[in-house]
C-alpha cells in the first residue's frame, strides 16, 4: 500500500506531465542554492568547461578544503537515483522535481540519516559494496532547502567539493548558472589565450602553407585583436583557446557562447547550454587536444549547439585580394562579453613559399584525411610517385622554396603503400580507412579489429605496428592523441608467446613506462580485449597478490588498507561469523571500512578477501 506522501507525489507528477512532456525551460526562481543558500559561494569549475576528454556538465562548489559542508535540496521533489561508488561521482543523489528537472549532488561524504539507512539496507539485501538504486517516485520525498547530505571527496574527486547538475527530463545537462544563483558572482568577461587558423581542404592555405597557425591576441583597451592580417587560400576554420574567471576565484573556468561576425552579420555561433550524455565523447572531435574549441561545422560532429545549421558553417573563404575583418565575441553565462578582432585576406594558391629550414629526411604528418610530406630539396628532382594499389600517380610538390618541398595527398582518394620522392622512399604504416558511422572489420595476419557503428568519432586512417619478439609482443594502434567514441573489439594473435595464458593479460603502456590494466580473454593463441584508447599494448602478468593491512579490527569496526601494485583492486568481501559485512572503499586513500546494519557488536571469525584485476586473491583472517 502506498503512503500518503507517495500518493501526493504521484498526484503532483500527474499534474505536471503536460509541462514535462514539452521539455524544461529556465526558471530563475525555481531552484535554491544547494550550498550556503543566501550566502556567498565560489566555484572551482562550471558548465561547459573543457576537461580532459569531456565537457564539465555542472558546477563545482568549493568548501575551503574541508569536508562536511551541508548540502541542501535545490527544490521540492523525490529521490530519483541514489548511488554508492568508489569512482565517478562517488556517493551521489539524483532528485526528480515536479517540473521534470533532475538535480544531481555528487562526491558526497555522507547522506542524511534517512537516506543513509535506506541505501545501507539495500546494500545488505544485495550484498554489494557498491550499489545504485532507483526508488519509486514519492518513496523518498524531499523539500526545498532540506539537508540531504554533507559534502565530501568521494569518487573521482581531486578535493572536497560538491558537483551539482541540473538536467532536463531527457537527462540532458543544462547550464545551472542560467537558473540564477545570486550566491555566485561574475563581473569579468572571458579572456582569450590563442586563436588558431586551420586549413579545411587540401587546397587550403594559411599564410601560403598547409599548416595550423596559432596566434596570440593582444589587448586593445577592453578588447583584443590580432595585429597582423593573415593570408588564406581556400576554406579555413577558426579555433580558440580561452577561459573565464568568476569573482573572487583564481580558477580558469569555461563559458557557453562564441559568436563570430563580419560586416554582413552572423557567420557562426555556438552556445553550449545543454549537453546530451549520449554524445559527451563527441567533445574529442569538437576540440583540438582538449584545449581549443573548433568554431566550424564538421561532417561527423553530433553536437547540436552550433548555428547556422549548415555543413559549412564557420568555413571561411575569401577571393584573392579581398580583405575582411571579423569579430569574435566570447560571452559567459552572466552576459559578460569580450571581443577579438582579426583580419583575413584572400590569396592565390602559390607554388613558391618560404617554409623555413628543411628537415634532414622526409617528415610525415597528418591533418585529418590529408597526408603531408616535407622533404629537403634534392638534385634528383622533385617529381614524386604515389603508389596506390596497382596505380602510380606522379605529383609535383604542392609548394617549395630553396631548401624544402612539401607534398600533399588526399587519403580519401586512396592510401599510398609507398611514396618515391626521388631522395628516398617513404613507407606508410596506414593499413585501412575506417569510415565513421558504419560497422567495419579490419584484419591482417596478427590482429582483427571490429569497429561498431559508434566506435569512431570521424573517418579513421588506421595505423598498426607489430613490434617485439614472440616472447614480448607489442601492438601499436595509432597514438594517444587520437580518440575513439566507444570501445573497439580486438583479437590479437600472439602465436609463439610462451607465457602462462592463465596469468597474462593485456596492458596499455604509456610514454613514461607506466602500465594500465586492460584485461582480455584467451581464445587459443589469441587474446580478445576491448579498449576505448589508442596506443601501445603489451602482455604482462601480475603475480603479486594485493596487500591487506589491518588498521582497526574490533567489535565496533573493521578498517583496512588495501593496495595492489599493478592491475588494481577489482573487488573485496568481508564476513564476520559467516555473515556478510558492508565495506566502504575510498580508493584515493586505499582504505576500506565497515558499516553495520544494526548495533550488534562484531564477534567471531573475521575473513576479508581482496581480489585484483588479474585474479590474484589475498585472504586476511582474524577472530573477535
Amino acid at each position: 500500500m502506498k503512503s500518503n506522501n507517495s500518493v501526493f507525489y504521484y498526484f503532483v507528477l500527474f499534474i505536471f506531465l503536460p509541462l514535462i512532456s514539452v521539455g524544461q525551460g529556465v526558471n530563475k526562481d525555481y531552484f535554491r542554492s544547494p550550498v550556503k543558500p543566501g550566502g556567498r559561494n565560489y566555484l572551482s569549475g562550471n558548465f561547459s568547461e573543457l576537461r580532459p576528454n569531456h565537457f564539465h556538465t555542472g558546477l563545482d562548489y568549493k568548501f575551503g578544503g574541508q569536508e562536511g559542508e551541508p548540502i541542501y535540496a535545490a527544490a521540492d521533489g523525490w529521490v530519483h537515483r541514489i548511488k554508492i561508488s568508489s569512482f565517478g561521482y562517488g556517493n551521489v543523489i539524483y532528485l526528480k522535481h515536479p517540473s521534470g528537472h533532475i538535480t544531481l549532488y555528487g562526491h558526497l561524504r555522507n547522506f542524511n540519516p534517512k537516506l543513509a539507512a535506506y541505501i545501507r539496507t539495500k546494500m545488505y539485501e544485495a550484498k554489494a559494496n557498491d550499489l545504485e538504486v532507483y526508488p519509486e517516485p514519492g518513496e523518498l520525498p524531499v523539500k526545498k532547502g532540506e539537508q540531504i547530505a554533507n559534502g565530501g571527496n568521494t569518487g573521482s574527486s581531486g578535493g572536497p567539493h560538491l558537483h551539482f547538475e541540473i538536467r532536463d527530463s531527457l537527462d540532458r545537462a543544462m547550464d545551472p548558472l542560467l537558473f540564477g544563483f545570486p550566491e555566485i558572482l561574475d563581473n569579468t568577461a572571458p579572456t582569450p589565450q590563442k586563436i588558431a587558423i586551420v586549413p579545411l581542404h587540401i587546397d587550403s592555405r594559411v599564410n601560403g602553407k598547409f599548416q595550423r597557425l596559432e596566434v596570440t591576441p593582444v589587448a586593445s583597451g577592453s578588447s583584443y585583436k590580432i595585429p597582423t592580417t593573415i593570408q588564406i587560400t581556400g576554406k579555413v576554420g577558426i579555433e580558440i583557446q580561452s577561459f573565464d574567471q568568476l569573482d573572487g576565484a583564481s580558477n580558469r573556468n569555461g563559458f557557453p557562447t562564441f559568436e563570430l561576425t563580419d560586416e554582413t552579420g552572423l557567420v557562426f555561433k555556438q552556445v553550449v547550454d545543454i549537453v546530451d550524455f549520449n554524445y559527451t565523447r563527441q567533445f574529442l572531435l569538437y576540440t583540438h587536444q582538449n584545449r581549443f574549441s573548433k568554431l566550424y561545422a564538421q561532417p561527423n560532429l553530433k553536437f547540436d549547439f552550433i548555428s547556422p545549421k549548415s555543413p559549412e558553417a564557420g568555413h571561411l573563404e575569401l577571393e584573392p585580394g579581398k580583405k575582411k575583418t571579423y569579430k569574435l565575441a566570447l560571452r559567459d553565462a552572466y552576459e559578460n562579453e569580450r571581443k577579438i578582432e582579426f583580419s583575413l585576406q584572400g590569396q592565390d594558391l602559390e607554388r613558391n613559399v618560404n617554409d623555413g629550414g628543411a628537415p634532414s629526411r622526409a617528415t610525415v604528418s597528418y591533418l585529418g584525411n590529408i597526408l603531408k610530406i616535407k622533404a629537403p630539396i634534392t638534385p634528383n628532382g622533385g617529381l614524386a610517385k604515389f603508389f596506390v594499389g596497382a596505380h602510380a600517380f606522379e605529383m609535383l610538390p604542392a609548394y617549395q622554396d630553396s631548401q624544402s618541398r612539401t607534398y600533399l595527398w588526399d587519403m580519401d582518394f586512396g592510401i599510398p603503400e609507398e611514396i618515391d620522392i626521388c631522395s628516398e622512399v617513404v613507407i606508410l604504416n596506414i593499413k585501412s580507412r575506417i569510415p565513421a558511422g558504419k560497422e567495419h572489420l579490419f584484419a591482417d595476419s596478427k590482429v582483427q579489429i571490429r569497429f561498431e557503428e559508434q566506435t569512431i568519432l570521424d573517418d579513421l586512417f588506421l595505423r598498426i605496428n607489430h613490434k617485439g619478439a614472440s616472447s614480448n609482443p607489442q601492438l601499436e594502434i595509432n597514438d594517444g592523441n587520437e580518440y575513439l567514441w566507444n570501445a573497439m573489439d580486438i583479437l590479437w594473435d600472439v602465436t609463439g608467446f610462451p607465457g602462462n595464458k592463465e596469468t597474462y593479460k593485456v596492458y596499455q603502456v604509456y610514454g613514461n613506462g607506466g602500465k594500465s590494466f586492460v584485461g582480455g580473454t584467451w581464445e587459443g593463441n589469441s587474446i580478445r580485449f576491448k579498449t576505448r584508447n589508442f596506443g601501445t599494448f603489451v602482455l604482462a602478468q601480475e603475480t603479486v597478490k594485493p596487500s591487506v593491512s589491518p588498521v582497526r579490527v574490533n567489535s565496533s569496526e573493521l578498517r583496512f588498507i588495501i593496495k595492489d601494485n599493478l592491475s588494481g583492486i577489482q573487488s573485496f568481501e568481508a564476513t564476520v561469523n559467516g555473515k556478510w559485512v558492508l565495506m566502504r572503499y575510498e580508493h584515493k586513500q586505499a582504505v576500506i571500512w565497515s558499516e553495520k546494519l544494526d548495533d550488534q557488536p562484531f564477534k567471531g571469525p573475521v575473513i576479508l578477501k581482496v581480489t585484483d584485476q588479474a585474479g590474484n586473491v589475498t585472504e586476511w583472517k582474524g577472530t573477535l
